[in-house]
């Protein structure tokens, strides 16, 4: 009786579980795409100075903090539980935006930037960490990428609030909706189990370093192409949506037009996940993954040559697919692949070094519109990068949950993990 009442507690609900997750990477996809939705109206606000180049490096001073944050939460979430470094996390990205709002200088505006990629960063790892417990198996990718459908949607969110407000209002507004999520954490606190994940290492095992696990024989291989697959990914992630709407108005698209290949670009990438989630969840997360790489080059590839508006605004829908979503199937794959025990430092760890492509990916573009006036180079220097992750995705193993064997983790983990 006791187990039946602990089973159908609403604390313990997946649905429910997925629905919190939502909420709260709502969060990240709005903080996600609001530099893209200013980037416009920053680059000629004369009293911070603001260039083209300035975009760039706010995407790479919000994206420095993001390495630091993941690897530490994902390590927390494996030692304390998904929690309390899931409410932290929110609370901090809360009061961010909040002085975000209020920063008087560029100066201040950066290390704000900074201290709101920290949790930025926490975000992902522990949400993937959270979803993938809680989720059934055979529907793990369908339940991550419907949870990450709520980055595209609070990217929509924010572009659609730019479309209504910019330039009549100042962009520091925009952060204003962002400290909402304070209110999240309490909900947080009452749903999100706190102990640490079932099958956590024994005595023995714990005393190992959880890095050097991920990197023991039987698993190294794949674990440094996850990496460097989250880096190319986060590379060509951050670099679309901070840098699209200005690149289309340089193209000579007006601000409100620019905003609109922003929200086609994250509804395609919402929609277009779950739409392709089920084909990876039948075991071909590697091949959807890379075939969403190829998409994402072909797609910006055509966003580079003059075509009508409304094929623009389709293929900017194809391109958040491939841009966004392949980002979401790399943490299902690393989700699959590592067992709970060590879910969440994989987790952390993999997208921690993936955020270095996040601070690399926009002070690239940076350089690339620095160095040349051309209103394709930077679609092409992206184009590179989409590219070069579909090649390491061919490189991975085909079957990447039966691979999690290969983790060392005790044997009542593998059944549990086998039985869910």
């Amino acid at each position: 009786m006791s187990s039946t009442t602990v089973s159908m507690s609403p604390r313990r609900q997946p649905a429910l579980m997925l629905g919190i997750a939502c909420l709260i990477l709502l969060v990240d996809g709005y903080d996600l795409y609001i530099l893209g939705t200013i980037g416009p109206s920053l680059e000629g606000y004369q009293p911070w100075g603001g260039t083209a180049a300035t975009i760039g490096l706010l995407g790479s001073a919000t994206a420095l903090g993001m390495p630091f944050g993941a690897m530490f939460a994902g390590w927390a979430a494996d030692r304390w539980g998904r929690r309390a470094p899931l409410a932290i996390a929110v609370a901090w990205i809360s009061l961010s935006m909040l002085a975000a709002a209020l920063a008087p200088s560029l100066v201040v505006f950066a290390v704000v930037r900074f201290c709101t990629g920290l949790a930025l960063g926490a975000l992902i790892p522990l949400v993937s960490a959270f979803v993938a417990d809680q989720a059934p198996v055979r529907r793990r990718t369908l339940y991550l990428t419907i949870a990450f459908g709520s980055i595209g949607i609070g990217g929509v969110i924010v572009a659609l609030i730019g479309r209504a407000l910019l330039p009549g209002v100042h962009f520091q507004v925009l952060f204003l909706p962002g400290v909402l999520p304070i209110l999240l954490v309490p909900l947080i606190w009452w749903l999100v189990p706190g102990e640490a994940p079932a099958g956590s290492p024994t005595e023995a095992s714990s005393k190992r370093n959880r890095v050097s696990q991920l990197l023991a024989p039987g698993v190294r291989r794949t674990t440094i192409l996850f990496w460097i697959a989250a880096f190319l990914s986060n590379a060509l992630l951050f670099s679309t949506t901070i840098w699209l709407p200005t690149v289309m108005v340089r193209a000579g698209y007006d601000l409100g037009s620019s905003l609109e290949f922003l929200i086609a670009f994250t509804i395609g990438a919402t929609i277009g996940g779950i739409a392709v989630a089920p084909i990876a969840d039948r075991g071909h997360l590697r091949t959807v993954t890379f075939s969403l790489f190829v998409l994402a080059a072909i797609a910006l590839f055509v966003l580079s040559t003059p075509q009508p508006r409304p094929i623009l605004l389709v293929v900017s829908a194809l391109a958040g697919l491939g841009s966004l979503s392949s980002l979401n199937m790399i943490i299902a794959c690393m989700s699959a692949f590592y067992l709970p025990a060590l879910r969440g430092t994989g987790l952390g760890i993999g997208l921690g070094i993936g955020r270095i492509g996040a601070i690399v990916g926009p002070a690239y573009l940076s350089v690339v519109t620095s160095l040349t006036d051309a209103p394709n180079a930077p679609f092409f220097a992206v184009i590179v990068v989409a590219i070069l992750a579909a090649i390491v995705m061919a490189l991975l193993p085909r079957n990447l949950a039966s691979s999690s064997e290969l983790v060392a983790a005790p044997a009542p983990a593998r059944a549990a993990e086998a039985a869910a």
